[in-house]
């Protein structure tokens, strides 16, 4: 692979959000990778539970000031940047006054649904994509670890196929974790739909967009390659990925993240 060039949405990441295995992994896989040789850009979502201050967190104005719509309505998009502890790597943050300021993550602080879940997972995809044709950087490698870069798959390869920073582009979907809903909110299809993914598009797919697992099946259907984690993984999904061709990898406890996840870049960036 020529460029090494990884750009990873990730939903957690130690030490911006609580340890868990999404975090530590949105955390050493970018450091891991990065020790090898690759440009790697992570971004993730910058929640309310998120200290700005202790983690200095600085707005990127240039890159700021865009409005997404969503289902009819326009959200200002924010970017912000901070240095991950230790390394020389910057992460970005995507930020909405709408989204995620004052806010927690899938869930309220009673504990709740948050019942625009699915507007946030869009926002936050077409937020970092919108960043990344700011910056004018083109991956090799779209990496999605987790529900909310669940849509990232689908419109890289639909709604924006024809721009530079993904025409080309390989990506990778690690689901984690379980969906922060019972079932999907009625304007699903209405605050995905952007460009040629649009309604008629997403029911084609023949996925029962009623059911919980719908956001995650449509990372599944249009992702290169799926990585089966050896903890919190679902095998239905896995399973699906698998009968539609995916390449697939299934992460052994062992493994050493920076070589097993380098092969796999590799292997999927061969046919390009």
């Amino acid at each position: 692979m020529e460029s090494k060039k990884i750009l990873l949405i990730a939903q957690e990441m130690t030490p911006y959000t609580a340890e868990c295995a999404m975090s530590q992994i949105g955390h050493k896989l970018p450091v891991a990778i990065s020790e090898l040789g690759y440009d790697v850009r992570p971004f993730m979502p910058r929640w309310g539970s998120i200290n700005e201050r202790r983690n200095q967190l600085h707005e990127v104005i240039r890159l700021s000031g865009m409005n997404i719509v969503i289902d009819d309505t326009d959200h200002p998009l924010i970017i912000k940047v901070a240095s991950l502890q230790g390394t020389r790597m910057q992460v970005y943050f995507i930020d909405s006054d709408d989204y995620f300021n004052k806010r927690l993550m899938t869930l309220d602080a009673n504990g709740e649904e948050y019942a625009d879940n699915m507007e946030r997972a869009v926002f936050y995809a077409r937020g970092v994509l919108e960043t990344v044709k700011k910056l004018r950087w083109v991956p090799d490698v779209i990496h999605c670890i987790g529900w909310m870069s669940a849509v990232v798959p689908l419109y890289v390869k639909t709604a924006y196929s024809d721009e530079p920073t993904c025409h080309d582009t390989k990506v990778v979907f690690t689901p984690y974790g379980k969906m922060p809903y019972s079932k999907p909110a009625e304007n699903f299809m209405a605050s995905v739909a952007f460009r040629s993914a649009d309604r008629a598009l997403l029911e084609s797919t023949g996925i029962d967009f009623s059911q919980p697992e719908a956001l995650r099946q449509l990372a599944a259907l249009y992702c290169d390659g799926y990585v089966k984690s050896f903890k919190a993984d679902n095998p239905e999904l896995f399973e699906f990925a698998k009968t539609h061709g995916k390449a697939v990898l299934e992460l052994a406890p062992d493994a050493k993240i920076g070589e097993a996840y380098s092969d796999f870049y590799q292997q999927l960036c061969a046919g390009k």
